[in-house]
């Protein structure tokens, strides 16, 4: 397992934005050398967890809980091969590709050591919003990806440090639990009944899909 490209995006005006200034990052490109990753502060005030990364609208993306995305190189060749057309690591707005990780059927709360130093840990895979169906240039994408149910994963940062290309992953935490970024992904898209099942992930949960499933069961039951 290893980390295949760092990508970072700059703030670059679009006309499909939902960011007020129509400013988006979404569009990240591969990077050489290495790149300091740090926790970026809460949820509407911290950006990216990558030094030199834009995150415009951090209503909606970046914070601690979402401070690095990673995606699968094999989700991306997989997507290549139904779409007919290449995609460069970086397409999908992610920070970081990786090679020989199932990314979206890691655990809530398991833990990659990134290089030497960092550690991350997973929260909740990536939501599809407009902008990024824009940026593909596919119709229907928010649909076709949520279906594909293999959105890559948000990380927050447990130790910080620095990670380049070529950096080993190593799983050094894998929760008992089964709840996967899948398995969540699903419950806070498309099959809402399947929230009760993320309660054992506790606090490694993103905040927000924690709060949808106690939300659900406060009113439903389990």
């Amino acid at each position: 397992m290893k980390l295949l490209s760092v990508n970072l995006g700059r703030a670059t005006a679009v006309p499909y934005a939902d960011q007020p200034e129509g400013l988006t990052g979404i569009d990240k490109r591969p990077t050489d050398g290495p790149v300091r990753v740090a926790a970026p502060g809460p949820k509407g005030i911290g950006a990216s967890g990558l030094a030199g990364d834009s995150v415009c609208d951090t209503r909606h993306h970046g914070g601690d809980d979402q401070a690095v995305y990673a995606v699968a190189r094999e989700d991306l060749d997989d997507w290549e091969r139904e779409l007919g057309r290449p995609l460069a690591s970086g397409a999908f707005g992610e920070n970081l590709t990786t090679e020989g990780l199932d990314v979206s059927g890691a655990r809530i709360g398991e833990r990659w050591r990134v290089g030497a130093e960092v550690v991350l840990e997973v929260t909740s895979g990536r939501i599809p919003c407009r902008t990024f169906q824009e940026h593909v240039g596919e119709r229907g994408w928010v649909k076709r990806f949520t279906q594909k149910g293999a959105p890559g994963a948000y990380l927050r940062v447990i130790r910080p440090g620095e990670v380049r290309a070529g950096d080993p992953i190593e799983i050094v935490h894998r929760p008992d639990h089964d709840v996967t970024v899948a398995l969540q992904f699903r419950a806070v898209t498309t099959e809402r009944q399947l929230l009760p099942r993320l309660l054992p992930a506790g606090e490694a949960l993103h905040p927000e899909a924690l709060e949808a499933a106690r939300k659900y069961v406060a009113k439903h039951g389990v």
